[in-house]
């Protein structure tokens, strides 16, 4: 994809989008696939192909700009990116494996159009906080630019931040500019030992409310710790509270020490350096504790921090369940054994919206899916903002019909 030119993949797009526009014959946007499981079922029998619109055609590492086609690998970002020892500091999960698929296979569209972000969200911020500029094809069969190639771009209503997360229901993006940042040098993680639920939660905000910088803030209780692939972690014989530091060494190395004293108060501390580091919050961020069971029901709850213990605690007291925590806590995954029951899918949901938060079903079958909400039921007035943003960009409901709500 080379800038100036007419790029043909993008010009498809605009003519499948307006061919179905007159056909009023709607339409599952599809790149690599690697998501088609994160949503309602699509009601629809053709598919619009982005796979196509792959190739870096813009990247200026001192002006921390990248701009693709929206179809190119994610991987093939990363690998340009670390080539200059940068990175897209949301840590973009790949969710692949939890739905039975191949790690490596999404796309930089995917990950932008289901806003989805790692562990680093609670220092650097969501997707959306690093899409710069966009070119896409409306529902109307439209193709509009949004944004910039800077990172500091402010012109008119920012439509970026409204596409980041809409799940291709209101344009297909054709090309996608990202804001790339330097790399850490060095990862700590510090490691509180044996801590319940309520302890650890305790301590992560400790560490978030301390000076140090944190990057990252998880707890796993004892039957996932055990399951870890980092052996340090799979050896502690019992729960693993982790908290994560990162930048130049003397930095990382001062912040770690630091962390270590301050959260010796909760529990017995260990310390991972930057190999396991890396490996154990890969592992964090792509979910990969639940993607051995793809059959079971996955829940995404997101939740403030304080309250993420006692979610847990409320789903546990009905049945069994698997979970662990992220983002200091308020991040609370939620595998329940079997998707038949109806009554605990209803209380996750109704424990997030009391607890102030939302949930995702983010893993359950074709029929599970379309019979429960998977994403949290909107109030009156934002579903009918909702609507109005549908109607403004897919009057017709070309795009993902159904994808996020059944009526659109």
């Amino acid at each position: 994809m080379a800038e100036g030119r007419p790029n043909e993949e993008a010009e498809r797009v605009l003519a499948a989008i307006r061919q179905a526009v007159v056909q009023e014959a709607p339409l599952e946007v599809v790149g690599a696939g690697t998501k088609r499981g994160l949503g309602r079922p699509v009601d629809s029998a053709d598919r619009l192909d982005l796979s196509g619109l792959t190739g870096i055609d813009l990247y200026e590492p001192e002006e921390l700009v990248l701009r693709a086609g929206a179809g190119t690998p994610l991987a093939e970002i990363e690998a340009a990116a670390a080539e200059n020892r940068q990175h897209l500091a949301f840590e973009p999960p790949d969710f692949g494996p939890l739905y039975g698929g191949e790690a490596g296979r999404q796309t930089i569209g995917g990950v932008i159009a289901c806003n989805l972000a790692g562990p680093r969200r609670i220092q650097a911020g969501a997707a959306r906080d690093h899409f710069l500029g966009v070119e896409a094809v409306s529902g109307r069969g439209e193709a509009f630019k949004a944004g910039g190639r800077v990172v500091k771009n402010v012109t008119g209503y920012d439509l970026c931040k409204l596409l980041a997360g809409s799940h291709g229901t209101l344009a297909a993006m054709t090309r996608i500019t990202v804001k790339i940042l330097p790399a850490p040098g060095k990862i700590r993680t510090v490691m509180v030992l044996g801590l319940d639920d309520e302890a650890a939660g305790a301590a992560m905000r400790a560490a978030m409310g301390s000076p140090y910088e944190v990057s990252g803030a998880a707890h796993l209780p004892a039957a996932i710790a055990a399951e870890n692939p980092v052996d340090m972690v799979r050896d502690a014989d019992g729960a693993a509270t982790l908290v994560r530091v990162e930048g130049p060494g003397p930095s990382v190395e001062a912040r770690a020490a630091s962390l270590h004293a301050l959260l010796s108060e909760h529990g017995r501390t260990e310390e991972l350096h930057s190999s396991r580091s890396g490996a154990l919050w890969r592992h964090l961020r792509d979910a990969a504790p639940f993607a051995a069971e793809t059959g079971r029901p996955l829940w995404r709850v997101s939740v403030p921090p304080t309250a993420g213990a006692a979610l847990a605690a409320r789903i546990a007291a009905s049945g069994p369940v698997r979970h662990c925590f992220d983002w200091a806590g308020g991040l609370v995954w939620l595998e329940l054994p079997d998707e038949s029951d109806r009554a605990r899918a209803t209380l996750v949901r109704a424990a997030a919206a009391d607890a102030g938060g939302h949930a995702l079903l983010l893993r359950g079958s074709v029929e599970l899916r379309a019979e429960l909400p998977v994403f949290q039921p909107p109030s009156p007035g934002r579903a009918a903002l909702t609507a109005r943003i549908k109607d403004a960009f897919d009057p017709r409901g070309i795009l993902n019909p159904g994808r996020m709500y059944p009526e659109g």
